[in-house]
């Protein structure tokens, strides 16, 4: 199990290197400068190279890249060319809408994927599958922000359960900021629930083919008992995976969310930042944003290597 974490470590570590190269290269290849973006196109030679040694756009690019990853590592990801603050301050307040909006999401695509792909494989080949799963097709099809502005038609504007845009803040405790969160978490969970569902089904059927199942039921264990005590189980092994590989279309579409409900977090902050041209800002986000993903798949990875013991026991 030891040499299973470690391995999985060291490829997390590489993968988040590579990912940072990556980034920080496409950053320097996008046309504009950004000290003539910051001082303006009339601006004075002499104050935009000025601007360049500060920024250390003078020195070589390796060596940026260096300067800029090391603080990376430390927490000090440099200072934002737009606010003309510390990136760092800018994401402390953003991160506590972005992870509890993640963090319910998710919960709410797994719980409803369960209920749908358990439910639809329980009953393969009846009316209720059929449904279940044109519901779930339809699901897959619709673009999370499609599904956002009907939420907004629906549930803000019409029936005003919830509010349209914005966010209430923490200060007025747990519920006061998770009742601005539940739109937006609906409308960025349940099309991954969609999908999510229909593996789930397909796993849980093909599970309930098992000669354990059938050995189970010979030795009197209800359909259900079998069903919930050993084929959800099993079957949960390929959605764990799925949900991993999913999450970075989970992190893509906070951005797109978080736009259209009008929330201050590091989705919109990325949208603000990308149309402002602020490329350090830019690159720090993004890069942090990749190492969310290859974090999460390593955790994956981990809980994978737990439900099928096979795995970490090979060291593979």
């Amino acid at each position: 199990m030891i040499s299973f974490i470690g391995g999985r470590l060291v490829s997390l570590l590489l993968t988040t290197l590579v990912a940072s190269v990556i980034v920080f290269l496409l950053m320097q290849v996008l046309p504009g400068d950004p000290a003539v973006l910051m001082l303006g196109m009339n601006a004075d030679a002499d104050a935009i190279a000025a601007l360049h040694r500060q920024l250390g756009l003078d020195q070589p690019i390796w060596i940026r890249y260096l300067h800029w990853i090391g603080g990376f590592v430390v927490g000090d990801f440099g200072m934002s060319l737009t606010y003309s603050v510390p990136i760092r301050e800018l994401l402390g307040p953003r991160i506590l809408v972005t992870l509890p909006l993640a963090l319910l999401s998710m919960a709410i695509s797994v719980a409803v994927a369960i209920a749908i792909g358990v439910y639809a494989a329980a009953n393969r080949g009846k009316a209720g599958d059929t449904v279940v799963m044109g519901i779930a097709q339809v699901g897959v099809a619709i673009p999370n922000f499609w599904l956002a502005l009907l939420f907004i038609l629906l549930f803000a504007l019409k029936l005003a359960w919830f509010p349209a845009s914005g966010f209430a803040g923490w200060e007025g405790g747990i519920w006061n900021g998770l009742h601005s969160l539940i739109l937006p978490a609906l409308a960025l969970g349940l099309p991954l629930a969609a999908i999510l569902g229909r593996v789930t089904r397909s796993a849980v059927i093909e599970t309930l083919g098992e000669d354990f199942i059938r050995t189970a039921r010979a030795k009197g264990l209800s359909r259900s008992g079998a069903l919930w005590k050993h084929a959800v189980p099993n079957a949960l092994i390929p959605v764990v995976t799925i949900i991993g590989l999913q999450f970075s279309f989970l992190l893509a579409g906070t951005i797109i969310i978080e736009n259209v409900f009008n929330l201050p977090g590091i989705g919109r902050l990325v949208f603000q930042a990308i149309a402002q041209r602020d490329l350090v800002t830019v690159q720090t986000l993004v890069t942090l944003l990749a190492a969310s993903v290859i974090t999460i798949n390593f955790l994956v990875d981990l809980v994978y290597g737990y439900l099928d013991p096979r795995l970490s026991r090979g060291g593979h």
